[in-house]
């Protein structure tokens, strides 16, 4: 026997059957666009300051770079101590801190973009994919509107019945 066409399947299935496979694809199709959204917004960042951060160290690893961090930390000395509306401090460190923070502290950096991004991200998917579904799913079945019917009639009679006792 052999199978059935896919179109002249189709052709014979119900507005019903349609409508499920409408809203079927509907919702894979926001589904895969929340999740790639996502991944985009969690990896990419990680992965450009990764690109980033090698072209600012070689940048920030220059003689020039180092005596104007040096200019200002004498610069701050100078102002310690003096009256003024704003009083001074020296910073401790004898390195940059941008050359600092990307030499030493560029692992945390990463795991805090993905565990606060990847979180947060992960639940507004999640919310999305919950709002598409919920969407795409029909409210009123073969026998969904006669129940609703129903209840809203029991809802409307439980009603007149409080207010007149």
């Amino acid at each position: 026997m052999e199978p059935e066409h896919p179109l002249r399947m189709a052709a014979m299935a119900t507005p019903d059957e349609c409508r499920r496979r409408s809203r079927s694809l509907w919702t894979t199709s926001v589904v895969t666009a929340v999740v790639a959204a996502w991944l985009a917004v969690v990896a990419v960042p990680p992965f450009a300051l990764v690109a980033w951060r090698d072209q600012r160290l070689a940048e920030l690893a220059t003689p020039e770079t180092q005596q104007e961090w040096d200019a200002f930390r004498d610069d701050m000395r100078r102002q310690t101590g003096t009256t003024g509306p704003v009083q001074r401090k020296v910073p401790k460190s004898v390195e940059p801190p941008e050359l600092v923070w990307l030499r030493d502290h560029l692992r945390l950096a990463i795991v805090a973009w993905i565990t606060l991004v990847g979180v947060l991200g992960g639940f507004l998917a999640a919310i999305t994919v919950g709002i598409a579904r919920a969407a795409s799913t029909p409210e009123d079945g073969p026998t969904g509107g006669r129940d609703h019917q129903k209840q809203n009639e029991r809802d409307a009679q439980d009603a007149d019945e409080r207010r007149h006792d």
